[in-house]
């Protein structure tokens, strides 16, 4: 595990990079050796595009809001000298990634998995808590978490909330690691020696494949992160991301 880690999060448009939708607003705040540093990245970002109502009440924020800001082409070399060689940790990591993958694309540069390690800490929640809610709402709640400034969702106020849950559900467990495959952008989980848990099946179940269940996972995703944790398909797994 990276000695470096990068907490990170983005606020959108709306929820499909691949219909157009834009990041809006993009932070990072840094730990090394499991110590917050006091170097953050926050940028707000012009969208070049309008930016959907049910987007803007999640997050607040319209696009007179970002009249003066940067386009992503200018931020772009900044985000990339600020992450380097650090291990990227995102609470349901595929919808930011997607994201981001798409604002690299328009600035010819390569996808994040190829520059980074990206940790999914929704994974770890179900890993840890399965069956449980694991919004990062309620991973403060379970681990005593004071959320109270997360009045609406913020990019800045997440990644700083993320990398304290990161802290509780990791400690005495520093060897865990669930993270995305950097060549398959998939989730994987590794016992405390390093090496893949493997627990023993009761019953056969026929799964769906690993490109069905990323591309199931992306779209529940982003309809998540704009109603504000309330798909249904969360509510009935019980493992709503807000």
């Amino acid at each position: 595990m990276s000695g470096r880690q990068v907490f990170l999060d983005t606020e959108t448009t709306g929820l499909y990079p691949d219909q157009g939708h834009r990041i809006i607003e993009l932070a990072c705040v840094e730990m090394i050796n499991r110590r917050l540093t006091k170097r953050t990245f926050e940028r707000r970002i012009h969208p070049e595009r309008a930016i959907d109502e049910g987007a803007t009440q999640v997050h607040g924020i319209k696009i007179e809001d970002l009249e003066h800001e940067p386009k992503f082409a200018e931020i772009a070399q900044a985000f990339l000298d600020y992450i380097a060689g650090a291990e990227l940790i995102i609470h349901n990591a595929p919808f930011d990634v997607g994201f981001l993958n798409a604002e690299l694309r328009r600035v010819a540069k390569p996808p994040i998995t190829t520059i980074c390690t990206v940790t999914d800490t929704l994974a770890m929640a179900r890993e840890l808590h399965p069956g449980k809610r694991n919004t990062l709402d309620a991973l403060c709640e379970r681990y005593e978490i004071d959320n109270s400034s997360r009045i609406k969702h913020g990019a800045l106020v997440d990644a700083e909330l993320l990398a304290d849950v990161y802290i509780a559900m990791t400690r005495g467990q520093d060897s865990l690691a669930i993270g995305i495959d950097a060549s398959t952008g998939v989730g994987s989980s590794a016992g405390l020696n390093g090496q893949p848990t493997i627990r023993p099946a009761k019953l056969k179940v026929v799964r769906a494949s690993e490109s069905e269940m990323i591309k199931h996972a992306e779209h529940v995703a982003r309809i998540d992160k704009a109603s504000g944790g309330k798909a249904v398909w969360n509510v009935l797994t019980g493992a709503i991301k807000a």
